[in-house]
């Protein structure tokens, strides 16, 4: 006889010892989320899992899974480390009811994932992803890569017609959109439903007979399409959940595109034409992405080596050592260091054993953290000249206590290079940076930064030599996304929603 098959509801994972409140990296910047999908494969929760742990740098605070076996749908979520929420038995229970009713082994169902970091909602177990609810329709599990700009607006109007929602996450808004009769009585009620989204949306959809998976026209976050050695089709943030499960990439998911992979294999087609401006996050190059990904048609790897080259052609100076501040300034420092021929040592260690979600998001606790996570080695900076490269500065309490413990452990200079702009305005799109009054690039010149942190030099990577990194078109900066470092937000942020909508709202959706 088969194996009984075991009923699948929304659960949540052990809290693993911690509280479900807000919590935030040693860092100074969260990652952004990562998604996954698949359709026709055998075990794909386990390939979800493989996926989702490949992608683990775009989220710590949560992760989920969600299957279907063709006729009904179920999930598994909790907060945590992909690790931490899913075990063999967990895995083993998602993939027997991908399998059927009937346990055989051939697939007739299909799997999506998603890690999360908290851009708009708080680090709270109800919001993690996938969300999985029924509407008029069936079942649908959601997985969202972004921030909806407009969600506020649209979630007042809902909640004004009697909508009730279950978490604080901008992403529930686009189910309650697609279950409205408005988006239900088109021929598309998932492209009419994304086509009342403004803002960043990589998404992945699992409905009881596919998945879909959808990019918004600016195209601001990564989403990849690939195949299976056996044909099966899958998608990802990132191409590095790819290299995981032997999936080669096929191409990028157009910006304003949805796949459709179901049993006839993968079909395409489009809910919007793509911006005539394209608006790729830049940021997914400086620090989010893996360095072995393929990200917006470019390695990260070689685009990050390459922002250290022109660092060095910008900023030289005479010096001991060129050494990264782990992990992110890695790449970037190995540019630097070739570039102007000195050597390249790593000086800063990092403690690998130390975790990421148990540290609280306040100043005197991230900078314990600093102190915990990267060890100094003083013989290395000792009576000498050192050049340190890392991506970025957010706040800079943190990247001061960095270089207090470099000048502690006595460095006789610090020269400090970054390989990117002053980040100077916040992220509306997908980036939790903070609030533009704690930027330290916000009203402050480069020497009075360079003052506050302690170094005999400071030079942040110009935004046009960025740009000279990432475009390969004659036109740099045309496709990509600088308004952190420039302010040029290519959607307006004070008035998101197109004139007349939530009028439309409440005059059709809640009739």
């Amino acid at each position: 006889m088969p194996p009984e098959r075991i009923p699948l509801p929304v659960l949540a994972a052990r809290p693993s010892g911690r509280d479900d409140v807000a919590w935030a990296d040693a860092g100074e910047k969260k990652e952004k989320c990562g998604v996954f999908g698949v359709w026709g494969a055998s075990g794909p929760a386990k390939l979800a899992y493989f996926a989702l742990y490949a992608q683990q740098h775009r989220g710590q605070e949560s992760a989920g899974i969600a299957v279907t076996d063709g006729k009904s749908l179920g999930a598994h979520t909790g907060m945590g480390l992909v690790a931490e929420v899913f075990d063999r038995r967990t895995l083993a229970d998602l993939d027997l009811m991908a399998c059927g009713a009937s346990g055989s082994p051939m697939p007739t169902g299909g799997a999506i994932g998603h890690n999360r970091y908290s851009t708009t909602g708080s680090s709270l177990s109800c919001n993690a992803q996938p969300l999985l609810e029924s509407y008029i329709d069936g079942q649908v599990a959601l997985g969202h890569n972004g921030n909806l700009i407009n969600a506020a607006g649209l979630r007042h109007a809902f909640e004004q017609g009697g909508h009730i929602f279950h978490t604080t996450s901008d992403t529930e808004v686009v189910i309650h959109l697609l279950a409205s009769p408005e988006q239900q009585r088109t021929g598309d009620p998932l492209g009419a439903t994304l086509r009342r989204l403004q803002g960043a949306f990589s998404m992945v959809f699992l409905f009881s007979d596919r998945v879909e998976a959808a990019r918004d026209p600016w195209g601001w976050r990564p989403l990849v399409l690939g195949r299976m050695e056996g044909g099966e089709w899958v998608v990802a943030s990132e191409t590095v959940a790819f290299d995981a499960i032997g999936a080669r990439l096929e191409r990028e998911v157009e910006p304003g595109e949805i796949i459709t992979l179901n049993d006839e294999g993968m079909s395409s087609r489009r809910f919007a034409e793509p911006a005539d401006r394209p608006a790729h996050c830049v940021f997914e190059h400086v620090y989010f992405a893996n360095p072995s990904s393929r990200v917006f048609g470019q390695n990260v790897q070689v685009v990050r080596e390459r922002m250290g080259e022109e660092l060095a052609r910008e900023a030289p100076v005479e010096a001991d050592w060129v050494m990264p501040m782990p992990d992110s300034g890695r790449s970037a420092a190995n540019g630097y260091a070739r570039a102007c021929n000195i050597p390249y040592r790593e000086g800063i260690v990092p403690n690998r054993y130390v975790g990421r979600t148990f540290i609280k998001p306040t100043q005197g606790e991230r900078i314990d953290a600093v102190r915990l996570k990267l060890n100094v080695v003083e013989e290395i900076v000792r009576g000498k000249r050192v050049i340190v490269v890392d991506d970025s500065i957010v706040r800079g309490t943190t990247t001061k206590a960095k270089m207090d413990q470099l000048r502690g452990a006595g460095a006789e200079e610090i020269h400090l290079r970054i390989s990117c702009p002053p980040i100077r305005h916040p992220c509306y799109f997908g980036v939790d940076f903070a609030r533009k009054d704690e930027l330290i690039a916000n009203g402050r010149s480069v020497d009075e930064i360079r003052e506050f942190l302690g170094v005999d030099s400071l030079h942040y990577l110009s935004l046009e030599g960025l740009l000279r990194c990432v475009e390969t078109t004659a036109r740099p900066g045309t496709n990509y996304c600088t308004a952190c470092y420039s302010g040029d937000y290519r959607l307006d942020i004070e008035h998101p929603l197109a004139k007349g909508i939530l009028e439309r709202n409440q005059m059709v959706m809640f009739e």
